[in-house]
Formats: structure tokens, sequence, C-alpha cells
């Protein structure tokens, strides 16, 4: 479970995050929505420990990732809008180089890659170097990477971006498997679909402070709009950042 309250982060004169609050529960897909330059990145970058915030608290399965950030670390996966691949590698070296990172052993390593391989539909692709991927397969590749370990926390920036339909497909099929192994997982989208499909719980947020916490219906309820575009639009009083 990740809980998070009053939490604010100033760049300078710029206030990034001017109070977040929320929970987030273990085995839910929860949304992160807000428009472009809501805080969502940066929210995401405080819980991974990557950034120190000013106040407020933050606890990851009871932990506090500024005072153990290693430890949140172990327990925690990271999709980020940089992926990072190494193009000379082949998807399994990569993998094996980034588990090895994580202090798995070799053996380890081979039996989840046998087991994420099928889950993100990337048997075309594990033995070729990345050097020429589409956007598709990096994001693959990047996600990959990221359940590597067995992280207990998922936080992932926009996951589908650049997918086409069939890998959006093996991405959801990915996420309700994890869900059902009982992660948390915490997914900032500007994805309607994605929202409807997949979560049953979404944070919205607007000028870095949390304005509603509920599942699509209650939000739907609180706004007295049956559409959750039209609600979130009603919730954050712009249109900007919004995908169909």
């Amino acid at each position: 479970m990740i809980e998070v309250k009053d939490v604010r982060k100033q760049f300078g004169s710029v206030q990034a995050l001017a109070g977040v609050s929320f929970r987030a529960e273990d085995g839910r897909i929860t949304a992160l929505l807000g428009p472009n330059g809501a805080g969502k990145t940066t929210l995401l970058r405080i819980l991974t420990g990557v950034l120190q915030r000013d106040h407020g608290t933050v606890s990851i399965n009871g932990i506090d990732p500024r005072q153990d950030p290693l430890a949140v670390r172990r327990d925690i996966g990271f999709l980020t809008d940089q992926f990072g691949l190494y193009e000379r590698l082949s998807t399994r070296e990569y993998l094996v180089y980034f588990g090895e990172l994580h202090g798995m052993s070799r053996a380890a390593i081979a039996r989840r890659i046998d087991e994420v391989v099928p889950l993100l539909a990337m048997e075309d692709i594990i033995e070729r170097r990345s050097k020429g991927f589409s956007q598709g397969q990096r994001i693959k590749v990047a996600l990959a990477r990221t359940l590597l370990h067995r992280p207990r926390h998922l936080l992932l920036d926009e996951p589908s971006r650049g997918l086409d339909v069939m890998s959006t497909r093996a991405l959801r099929r990915a996420l309700q498997t994890l869900r059902e192994d009982g992660c948390c997982v915490i997914m900032a989208t500007h994805v309607m679909q994605e929202v409807t499909a997949l979560c049953e719980d979404v944070i919205v947020i607007a000028q870095g402070r949390s304005v509603a916490q509920g599942s699509p219906a209650q939000l739907c309820e609180q706004t007295g709009i049956a559409n959750l575009e039209d609600a979130f639009v009603s919730l954050v009083g712009t249109e900007e950042g919004i995908a169909a």
C-alpha cells in the first residue's frame, strides 16, 4: 500500500506540488489523472526517492523513501518516459544486466524472463538487439525491466504511449495479472479508455493539489456527469492534456 499525506515540492519559484494526499491499495490499479504540468511525474519521482519532498509524509508498505530509499526501491518498479535501452544489447542481455543489478541470480533471472516474455508478448524481440526497435517494442523492454525483480509496487508513467492495439492489449493483460497477484499499481495516464478498462480507483490532481479520489463511477456521481472524461474536466477546470 502507498500512502501520501500533504506532499509538497517547489523548484525555485515553481510550486510543482502544493498538497497531494491519497492512498493506493494493494491488488488494485489506481489511475493518476491530471492536466499537463499538474505534478504527476514529480509525484512519482518523490515516491521512488529520486526527488525529496519539501513537506508531507510518504509511506510505501510502511517505509518512508526518504529514510530508507534502497528498501523502497527493492520493492518498487518505476517505468519512466526515459527508457535507457542499450542498443548493442539484445533484450535478453539487457534484462540479465538489470537483474544482476537487483542482486538476482542467473537462474532466477532466467526463470523470470521466461515468465515476463509471454506476459508482454515479447517472443519476437527477446533475442534481438534494441537498435531499431519501434516505440512500442522499446516500452515493452522497459516494462519487462521494471517487472523483472517482482516488485510489489508499480509506478507507471504513461505506459501505453506509442503502443499499437495489440501491444496495448498485451499491456492490459499484464497489468490485470499483476493486480491479481496483489500488486499495488499507480498509473499516470491521459487515456480515459485505460482508466475505465483497468482502474478501480482514480486520483485527480490539478495545479499540484489532489482534488478528488474515488472509483470512476464515484467521480461521475460526485460531479453529476455521466462521462468520466467530462467529469475529469469539471474537476480540474481545464481541457488541457486530455486524450481519447
